[in-house]
């Protein structure tokens, strides 16, 4: 198959769940004998506006980022121009789509007609983007917020009219897709992310595992690694360790990841005393994101909000990491899976605070029941997650969408 992804991230480097995705797929499908391609913006990071990455070739289109509006204009402009310029080269069975500004300026092509299409959603854009940007105070802030929205909803909604299969990672995304677009539950095809199995698995030793990340060998070891923005709860993880370090002598936790809310949360640290048994990493490269997960007692995911999937839920599952995490989106479904009791009762850092407590104590009470737990979720992570069961998923629609040639508007997204 020649097969296009396009996206508005890229596999040059990967820093979060929506790059993990597209270069675990674009990669394995292209060493599978696939000719693999991807339309992206370019990005800061880029030296050029083509690349090879393990046999994919990355295309990229240059935008205006001075304003909103420059930025569609040259997303929608040079996405065009720039999908025409390959199409006249190469050509392709089809089309997956990944997020929706990139797609719909492929949308605005003549060329793109009749080529087969896939949306794969990982999270709504629009609510992305409220998440990330509160509302201004003033009246024409207002506006321009609810302008920005209103415009990433109608976008998303269009590329995903136009999309003949719609994929999606969780039922909760699934559920999203029906309550904000109308799109019927037989629409979506659910293929859940997956974990490269060889990359993230438990240690022989963690003591020597702390010790080559410099961190105490002995004490109970929190982990979470999370942007630093509102939607990750982080400030609900910091508050609710002023009750735990008063139960659980020694303990620490490690923040990995950056984002705009670091100085608010290290503000957070201080005045609540905890910079002893806070720590901030800053961004985890990936080579060395597999140790700090071995290293980790538990794993804390304390998302308030809009958690689509949740890729780093599984590295710390196949790491042998039990993971704890509030009840969002599909945190619910995998450790639900897995274990209700690894699910905080709510969001708030009582919740929090409380479970971390029990475990940690049942640990230190019980040191083989950590052993069993660890097992436990690595033996999860294989039976049910993998990289190969997804793409064998993902490569199985894609022939199916090209032989079927399939090309139309699902009938189940057609209403406006």
């Amino acid at each position: 198959m020649n097969i296009l992804f396009v996206s508005d991230v890229s596999i040059h480097q990967v820093i979060g769940g929506a790059e993990r995705v597209l270069h675990e797929q674009a990669t394995r499908l292209a060493a599978r004998g696939h000719r693999v391609h991807v339309l992206t913006r370019r990005l800061s990071e880029h030296q050029s506006d083509c690349e090879t990455i393990g046999q994919v070739t990355e295309w990229r289109y240059p935008v205006d980022q001075r304003s909103a509006s420059t930025f569609l204009w040259s997303t929608l402009r040079n996405g065009m121009k720039l999908f025409e310029r390959i199409i006249r080269i190469h050509h392709f069975d089809c089309i997956n789509f990944h997020q929706p500004f990139s797609a719909f300026a492929v949308l605005q092509s003549s060329s793109c007609s009749g080529i087969p299409k896939i949306y794969t959603c990982h999270s709504l854009t629009f609510e992305e983007y409220a998440s990330r940007n509160p509302q201004p105070r003033s009246f024409l802030g207002k506006i321009r917020h609810v302008g920005h929205i209103a415009l990433r909803r109608r976008i998303e909604k269009r590329a995903l009219q136009r999309a003949g299969c719609i994929i999606a990672l969780s039922q909760y995304t699934r559920e999203k897709l029906s309550v904000n677009y109308g799109i019927s539950a037989a629409a979506v095809r659910i293929i859940p992310g997956g974990i490269d199995l060889e990359y993230f698995h438990p240690a022989q030793d963690r003591r020597s595992v702390r010790k080559h990340l410099g961190l105490p060998q002995e004490a109970p070891l929190l982990l979470t690694v999370r942007n630093l923005v509102p939607r990750m709860g982080i400030d609900n993880l910091i508050a609710a360790m002023e009750d735990v370090v008063l139960s659980v002598p020694g303990v620490q936790l490690v923040i990995g990841g950056t984002g705009p809310m670091k100085a608010n949360l290290e503000a957070l640290r201080s005045r609540l005393k905890l910079e002893r048994c806070v720590h901030f990493v800053g961004f985890i490269p990936d080579g060395d994101l597999p140790r700090y997960y071995q290293a980790a007692d538990l794993f804390i995911l304390p998302t308030i909000e809009l958690e689509g999937f949740g890729m780093v839920t599984l590295e710390a599952l196949a790491s042998g990491t039990p993971v704890l995490g509030t009840p969002v989106g599909g945190t619910r479904e995998i450790l639900g899976r897995l274990d209700r009791g690894f699910l905080f009762e709510d969001t708030s850092p009582t919740a929090i605070s409380r479970l971390i407590i029990n475990e940690c104590h049942r640990y230190q009470d019980r040191p083989e029941q950590r052993q069993h737990d660890s097992q436990r979720c690595r033996d999860f992570a294989e039976r049910y997650y993998s990289w190969d069961v997804n793409v064998d998923s993902t490569e199985r629609l894609f022939a199916q969408m090209i032989g079927d040639g399939r090309n139309t508007r699902h009938p189940a997204t057609e209403r406006d």
